[in-house]
């Protein structure tokens, strides 16, 4: 049986991947896997459209005992902007048995923190998630912005995300000072007290890199990283898994655990 990203005592530590074939991404995966990652995310927009196939997505999937997640984003080199074409093999990936599809916050509806507000757009995401959830599949509703983010603004980010069906919810922002990563701290410790579905809150800029790793041990449900640098991930924010392992294997406190 697979492992899976929910009903866990500690943050998923998941690989991120971002292949440009589809034995690429299996190398990958099980590299990951034996450096020691509890889940692996899937990017695919490197992925060419002709090799978005179900037996190359089941390939993926079922070669490794790891949960699988896969995304999507605009950055997508063959689909760009295009949302209704990207979700078609997001649909296709959670019908080959991927745990988790990722859907962005503003999908249907591009704004400036990765939140759609209009009902329309709402709706359509709703029915999306319903889609998925019909599969026996769960979502990631995720946002990025290269901003610093308050506690009461990811809260409630976190919270609209919720209501629309998402079983994990993912803010990512910036911080970029002393003042505001010690903020983004007390961020995930008030959502790992209150928040009621498991969150994902992670942290770039300046000073992003600590909160990476420590916010593995203050609620986070998943935290992402990478089996090695390639050039178009070297200015990531995404540590080596096997940096992870060592961090967090060796400090022995969790906030979960107390």
């Amino acid at each position: 049986m697979k492992a899976s990203f929910f009903n866990r005592q500690s943050a998923a530590v998941t690989a991120l991947l971002t292949e440009q074939s589809v034995n690429d991404f299996m190398v990958q995966m099980r590299a990951s896997e034996f450096d020691g990652a509890d889940g692996l995310a899937a990017e695919i927009k490197y992925l060419p459209p002709e090799e978005r196939t179900e037996a190359n997505f089941k390939a993926m999937i079922n070669c490794t005992q790891l949960p699988c997640m896969f995304i999507s984003y605009r950055s997508d080199k063959f689909l760009g902007a295009d949302d209704d074409a990207r979700q078609k093999y997001l649909l296709l990936a959670a019908e080959c048995g991927a745990e988790v599809i990722d859907v962005m916050g503003d999908l249907y509806e591009p704004s400036e923190f990765e939140l759609a507000l209009g009902e329309a757009a709402i709706k359509k995401q709703m029915k999306l998630i319903e889609e998925i959830h019909s599969m026996g599949r769960k979502v990631i509703m995720s946002s990025h912005m290269p901003v610093f983010r308050t506690c009461e603004q990811v809260f409630d980010h976190f919270r609209r995300q919720r209501d629309r069906g998402a079983d994990i919810v993912k803010v990512v922002h910036h911080v970029n000072t002393p003042e505001e990563l010690a903020a983004a701290m007390q961020t995930t410790m008030y959502c790992h007290d209150n928040l009621d579905v498991p969150f994902v809150h992670l942290c770039s800029g300046k000073y992003g890199r600590p909160h990476r790793f420590l916010s593995a041990k203050l609620g986070n449900a998943i935290v992402f990283g990478i089996h090695e640098y390639r050039a178009h991930q070297i200015m990531g924010g995404q540590p080596p898994i096997t940096a992870y392992r060592k961090v967090l294997d060796n400090m022995h406190w969790d906030i979960r655990n107390l």
